[in-house]
């Protein structure tokens, strides 16, 4: 964590419908709407809890009782938007493209063709189980090619990838003060066009507490939050988007980009194998093949005790594991964790003889 945004938490006590709490969620719902790519035209609604809770806000608020989904998957994140959805009984089309292989616009272009009922296009843009990148701006051109409304879950791309709500015809847009954005876990949101947002109120509520239509009236029209907000998390997050808006992401993502390419070339040195080609890889996270004889939790555990958390795969009879290149971290960083990873894999081989 950079140590601006880490001093902001220590905001001091205030009563979050006080003016100086409400300033702060405007203020973040502006800022917000401008890392996505929005302008005027757009409204940012924020909600306390993870990027799963504004999942779960978006897609069960914006389909109609009548509406389909097609759920491109190619990895968990994009199974686990169709397990939201079939949670809220909302009709879905599970497009499964195989973990951790491309998605084709194509496909997805006559599914569409094929099917008039879908009214809706729901599409992970980083999938971070395997460190991909997806086509979004190919996608949106395919939805509204065929005009339908595309919902893009951008929780690992914002702040570092490319992506612009209205180039890339994005419609609804979810995310999180964490990840890319370099803030803390803790606030989610969903950007979107405010007469959409507005339309909503036709749309029966499937949830009382992630109704997305009045968390939106009550935010931008009566000014206050509908429940309550962390309000440590959000000055923490409103200092990590002056940070994000400052640097910008082309310049974020060319730095994040440069980190990877060091942890890559130094991994694929000492023999790892990377899960995916260059043309798909996105600048903050890699998989890479586990050292040979080697179970993920030795070499987690192994690494943990030298100051460093790496996260496994989350698919079953995979050797792999993940390590991220988002956040606050600097060449020295990488160097000191190859050094690290030297020594982890030589103490195993030293002990498996």
């Amino acid at each position: 964590m950079s140590e601006e945004v880490r001093a902001a938490l220590t905001l001091p006590d205030l009563c979050h419908r006080e003016p100086e709490a409400l300033a702060l969620m405007q203020r973040i719902r502006r800022k917000t709407t401008r890392v996505c790519g929005g302008d005027d035209r757009h409204a940012a609604v924020l909600l306390a809890g993870s990027g799963t809770t504004a999942l779960e806000a978006a897609f069960s608020s914006v389909v109609p009782a009548d509406g389909r989904v097609l759920v491109i998957d190619n990895g968990h994140y994009g199974e686990r938007l169709a397990r939201i959805l079939s949670v809220h009984g909302i009709a879905v089309e599970h497009l499964t493209f195989g973990w951790g292989r491309p998605v084709d616009p194509a496909v997805v272009e006559r599914s569409l063709a094929g099917d008039p009922s879908l009214t809706h296009v729901a599409l992970v843009h980083h999938e971070t189980s395997t460190g991909m990148l997806n086509p979004l701006r190919e996608i949106g051109a395919v939805t509204a090619r065929h005009g339908r409304s595309l919902a893009v879950d951008a929780i690992s791309s914002l702040g570092a990838e490319a992506f612009d709500l209205v180039a890339d015809g994005v419609d609804w847009c979810v995310g999180t003060t964490n990840k890319c954005l370099e803030g803390f876990p803790g606030v989610s949101f969903v950007v979107g066009a405010r007469e959409r947002l507005a339309a909503l109120e036709a749309v029966p509520a499937r949830t009382f507490s992630l109704d997305l239509h009045r968390h939106f009236v009550a935010q931008e029209h009566d000014g206050v939050p509908l429940f309550t907000l962390p309000l440590q998390i959000m000055a923490a997050f409103d200092t990590a988007l002056d940070l994000a808006l400052r640097e910008g992401t082309p310049q974020r993502h060319e730095r994040y980009t440069a980190l990877a390419e060091r942890l890559r070339g130094g991994l694929a040195e000492r023999g790892l194998a990377l899960r995916l080609p260059p043309e798909h890889r996105a600048s903050s996270l890699t998989a890479f093949a586990l050292p040979d004889g080697m179970t993920y939790e030795e070499l987690h555990d192994g690494l943990k005790a030298e100051g460093f958390v790496v996260y496994s795969t989350q698919a079953r009879g995979v050797r792999e594991f993940r390590l991220s290149t988002m956040g606050h971290l600097t060449d020295e960083d990488i160097t000191r964790f190859l050094s690290a990873y030297d020594r982890v894999v030589t103490q195993y081989a030293g002990a498996a003889l």
